[in-house]
């Protein structure tokens, strides 16, 4: 959106994101009121076991990384790492936190952005947590209102997507400087590295198009039409196919990543929820099987089978509108961070049950897991 929502897990103010990029994301604030209290967490949280595993939490309207311990069901810790924190991933020797924060004013659809107080282009950067002491060390330079990001496979190059100025920024993480910029379509979001490395794809809302842009030459090479507000991506481990959920089309596209073409989309059917699937946030089971999308409004998540490119079912009651979306190591659990009910799900993938909600407040956006 312009200027005034692992496996993939993908690092404040008046309202919260509805279905939509920055404008429309997983929650607004004018449709469930003030914020929810953040419940207390400990002052002073005792240092997990070794091997022990966190579930962080990027929190939208209040500034910070929340940290959930899943064995539990508790929260232990609250990280403040500065403005919107949204896109939430961990480094791959997960020594290392990086969450996107963002200055521009929240803002639901159809709101006059006249009417918005300004955006503090300060506050735009990259969060580094450092997870040995559990403070931001860093904020990486990013462009302009920075969302969704994602790293080349050594780590050393992040790809950041910058909605308001159609762009992707391609950063240095050991200098923290941005190395180019590459224009892309309008409402960039969704951001992921295709395994091998050699190109990244970005998510473009606003002309219904995924971007691939070659990660050596830093030019775009193919521009695939899909279903309407692409969202995110999510590549099966070989490369050779991606999944793009498509917000407002109810659907999911399929890339062939050697041809840059899409074939016939993924329906989601509607479930019992009277609100019609709203396919956001997506991650690949452990074994590369199965998709998991988190559906928005319709408070549910969708199960796609990968070899059939077919849904299989539709896990219900997850939770008011989630968006971000994690998997455990063994594949047996999917998490989603809920906005409007200001909440972390825990599914039981084999039952297809919530198991137990964990109250955090504030606005939950991303996730990533450790």
């Amino acid at each position: 959106m312009k200027q005034v929502q692992l496996t993939a897990v993908a690092i404040a103010a008046a309202s919260l994101l509805v279905a939509g990029c920055n404008r429309t994301q997983p929650a607004e604030q004018a449709d469930r009121g003030p914020a929810p209290a953040a419940p207390a967490a400990p002052a002073a949280p005792k240092p997990p076991a070794p091997g022990a595993v966190r579930l962080y939490v990027s929190d939208e309207t209040g500034g910070n990384v929340i940290v959930v311990d899943p064995e539990e069901g508790t929260v232990v810790e609250r990280i403040a790492v500065g403005k919107r924190p949204r896109g939430i991933r961990l480094s791959r020797d997960g020594t290392t936190l990086f969450v996107a924060l963002s200055g521009s004013p929240i803002a639901g659809p159809g709101v006059d952005e006249s009417k918005l107080p300004p955006a503090d282009r300060t506050a735009d950067g990259i969060g580094v947590v450092d997870l040995s002491t559990h403070k931001l060390v860093r904020n990486l330079t990013s462009g302009q209102d920075p969302e969704a990001f994602a790293f080349s496979p050594d780590g050393k190059t992040m790809y950041v997507s910058n909605e308001e100025s159609a762009e992707m920024s391609v950063i240095d993480v050991t200098s923290g400087t941005v190395r180019s910029r590459v224009k892309v379509g309008e409402e960039p979001e969704g951001v992921t590295v295709r395994p091998d490395g050699r190109e990244v794809y970005v998510t473009c809302e606003g002309d219904n198009e995924v971007f691939a842009v070659d990660t050596t030459s830093l030019k775009v090479v193919g521009r695939m039409k899909t279903a309407a507000r692409p969202r995110s991506i999510v590549f099966t481990p070989d490369g050779k196919t991606a999944f793009v959920t498509a917000e407002t089309a109810a659907t999911v596209s399929v890339i062939d990543t050697a041809r840059h073409t899409v074939s016939a989309p993924i329906v989601i059917p509607k479930g019992k929820d009277p609100t019609a699937p709203r396919p956001m946030g997506a991650v690949l089971s452990p074994d590369g099987s199965q998709v998991y999308v988190s559906l928005g409004r319709a408070k549910a998540i969708a199960v796609i089978d990968v070899a059939k490119r077919a849904h299989t079912r539709t896990i219900e009651d997850v939770g008011d509108r989630p968006w971000g979306i994690a998997v455990s190591a063994d594949g047996t659990k999917v998490y989603t961070a809920n906005g409007p009910s200001a909440d972390v799900s825990f599914v039981d993938i084999t039952s297809g049950t919530v198991e137990r909600r964990v109250a955090t407040g504030g606005s939950p956006w991303g996730l990533a897991l450790k």
